[in-house]
């Protein structure tokens, strides 16, 4: 029986399906396996993946890129106002939700980001049908790690709207695991993986135990600010300069000439992944003048130096917050487009000398065929014994914390459940204080990546008189006890917003 996995990054798309016991990926339209994440507006049509991108240049404000990054957030929220001020088209508050303000027909037209995404799911849903020939809805999505549940629902809604029936939504690093089959032998016992992904507007790095087929994220590190768009940015930067040395005329306050200079870049970039050199060509940059220059490969990792040891600096913290070492890791998953580039596999060979670096598969399509195999165990598994059944094992996706003070007086947060403490969870959190005390009120936070931590929740315990020691002055330790001071209450509340 024949199923669907869609991974939906910020930047691409990508479809695979799962047919006769395989799962590979199906090129589109265009003849790409990847497509572009992006969607036009124009008088009388709405246009998805390469040809929507290509008339960015023309189209700028009618233009929607990188829709993940505000599905299922407020408009109040940091990455709505971040996706604000880096887009071309309008984004305005509606109902305290974002929306595009699209001005390509008579009147203007306001487009939620789910119906943005609809868009790119439906085009997935093409992609794979007319690669298998008949109408197949069900389907497996990926979500990264970090996705609160509104950011999962939304995604969930906008793919069932585009008309999938969605098994299941799956985490991007276990699709990953899924897709070079590792925990699938249940005899091969304990070993940690490292899942490597730079895509194009975000870094994840994410450590997991594996044993037995269960997956348990150890840790886990997501940079928005470091991506594949960076490096492109860096290469138009050099293509700009080269422009201006020879013809004396500087491009980069043109907004128009910079994404002629982007989408060069852009198409070097991918190809000095297997090339030693690349030529950039851009048709009428500035007043007629049809620009062409030839990058190298050393040029670009030149370029790009600073880029490349920012990418891989996270990695040896990550390890270390975790309790590993570099030697602790068996293998190593590269994922995302710009994890095609050679000079940052180097790197990474480099500093896991004896590990094997998984990337046979082509790092941008990965996900999308871990994702295709879990589809294909989920619609099959009536014929499946029950062990043979994956399990899923909720986790929290974001740290929880308690709020104390110091002995200077100041606020200090300590972790309860790191990312990733599969739930649900007891914690016992040992708490001092001087004198006698006849009540207490905790404050619990919740915390996503390095974002400054969100009350949670707020306990209150009262006639604590009995659990005081006999000594006023001695400092009291009040330690949980069954029905005392406990974050057990909060266990059904984490397991449904941060799973």
């Amino acid at each position: 029986m024949a199923a669907i996995g869609v991974h939906f990054g910020y930047t691409c798309a990508c479809a695979a399906i799962f047919k006769d016991g395989r799962a590979e990926v199906v090129a589109n339209d265009a003849g790409d396996r990847v497509t572009p994440a992006v969607v036009g507006y124009r008088d009388t049509e709405k246009i998805v993946g390469i040809a929507a991108k290509q008339g960015r240049i023309r189209n700028a404000a009618n233009t929607i890129v990188k829709v993940k990054q505000v599905l299922g957030r407020s408009f109040d929220d940091p990455e709505t106002q971040s996706h604000k001020t880096q887009t071309k088209c309008q984004v305005v508050n509606r109902q305290e939700k974002p929306y595009y303000e699209i001005t390509a027909g008579d009147h203007p037209e306001y487009v939620a980001p789910e119906d943005v995404a609809k868009l790119i799911f439906h085009k997935m849903k093409e992609t794979a049908q007319s690669a298998l020939g008949s109408d197949v809805t069900e389907a497996v999505i990926t979500v990264p790690f970090e996705f609160a549940h509104a950011q999962k629902r939304a995604l969930r809604e906008a793919a069932e709207a585009a008309g999938f029936h969605v098994l299941r939504l799956i985490h991007e690093p276990a699709a990953a695991l899924l897709a070079y089959n590792i925990g699938q032998d249940c005899s091969s016992g304990k070993s940690h993986v490292l899942v490597y992904k730079l895509g194009g507007t975000s870094l994840s790095v994410t450590v997991l135990q594996v044993n037995g087929g269960v997956f348990r994220v150890l840790n886990t590190h997501t940079d928005h600010s470091t991506g594949g768009e960076s490096f492109t940015q860096a290469l138009a930067q050099h293509l700009n300069a080269e422009f201006k040395r020879t013809y004396k005329y500087d491009v980069s306050t043109n907004v128009r000439a910079m994404l002629k200079l982007m989408n060069g870049a852009d198409m070097a970039k991918h190809s000095l992944s297997s090339l030693e050199s690349a030529n950039c060509f851009v048709d009428s940059l500035h007043d007629g003048i049809d620009f062409e220059c030839n990058v190298s490969r050393a040029r670009f990792e030149l370029l790009c130096s600073s880029l490349f040891n920012k990418s891989i600096q996270p990695i040896r913290p990550l390890l270390e917050a975790a309790g590993l070492s570099t030697a602790d890791i068996n293998k190593v998953v590269l994922c995302g487009g710009s994890a095609r580039i050679p000079r940052l596999q180097q790197m990474i060979r480099e500093m896991f000398p004896d590990v094997e670096l998984l990337s046979s598969s082509p790092p941008d399509e990965v996900i999308a065929v871990g994702a295709a195999l879990e589809a294909g165990l989920l619609v099959g598994k009536d014929s499946l014994a029950p062990e043979e059944d994956s399990i899923t094992v909720d986790v929290s996706a974001t740290d929880i914390l308690v709020k104390e003070v110091d002995e200077s007086g100041a606020e200090a947060f300590t972790i309860l459940f790191p990312s990733g403490t599969p739930l649900p969870a007891r914690r016992h959190h040992v708490l001092s204080a001087q004198g006698g005390l006849s009540s207490l009120c905790l404050e619990i936070y919740q915390r996503f990546v390095t974002e400054q931590p969100e009350k949670l929740a707020k306990l209150h315990k009262r006639a604590l008189q009995e659990e005081q020691r006999e000594t006023r002055d001695a400092p009291t330790q009040l330690v949980p006890k069954r029905g005392a001071v406990s974050v057990e209450p909060l266990v059904a509340t984490l397991a449904a917003t941060t799973s």
